[in-house]
């Protein structure tokens, strides 16, 4: 009882050709029909399509901090006690910003100006990419800070002991 959709003969249908453009649309004339004039929307629409890109990859640069208020709560609720939930969400959090870091270029590529020769060149987008290091090095911090509270990170002087040599015993120091 499956149904097919046939969309192609609605593009040769009289009935549907005789219907009005919907409300805001317009129609523009192709560029092969303007006698020797230069298509000005077709380049208002390709700055406007990179500025659109650019303010997307601003979103994307600060993706990770945006995340990092839910992976706090979840780090919060795992508990301070190391236990195998508690250690894979720490896991987790330490190794996303490696991962996100290492595929930076390839996850940047989509948002490059239609003008960069490489996409996928760590030249371009160089304001938005440092951006998303920083986001993503906070989120190093926040993990490392759970580690050092869950007592995973060498920071006192007790865990140093077996690198420190003992002085000479006061008794024999006297004579």
């Amino acid at each position: 009882m499956s149904r097919v959709l046939e969309y192609s003969s609605l593009e040769s249908s009289a009935k549907w050709s005789k219907l009005p453009p919907p409300p805001g649309f317009s129609v523009q004339p192709s560029a092969s029909k303007s006698s020797g004039k230069k298509p000005i929307a077709a380049t208002k629409t390709k700055d406007s399509f990179d500025g659109i890109k650019e303010k997307r990859a601003w979103d994307f640069a600060t993706s990770p901090a945006k995340q990092l208020p839910m992976q706090a709560f979840m780090l919060y609720m795992s508990g301070g006690g190391v236990q195998i939930f508690s250690m894979g969400i720490v896991f987790m959090l330490l190794m996303t910003p490696f991962k996100n870091i290492f595929a930076m270029n390839e996850a940047f590529a989509q948002f490059a100006p239609s003008s960069s020769k490489d996409p996928k060149a760590t030249s371009t987008l160089i304001v938005q990419k440092l951006l998303y290091v920083v986001c993503n090095l906070l989120t190093l911090g926040v993990g490392l800070w759970k580690c050092r509270s869950m007592g995973l990170l060498p920071t006192g002087s007790g865990d140093w002991l077996a690198f420190e040599t003992r002085g000479p015993a006061p008794e024999i120091a006297l004579y």
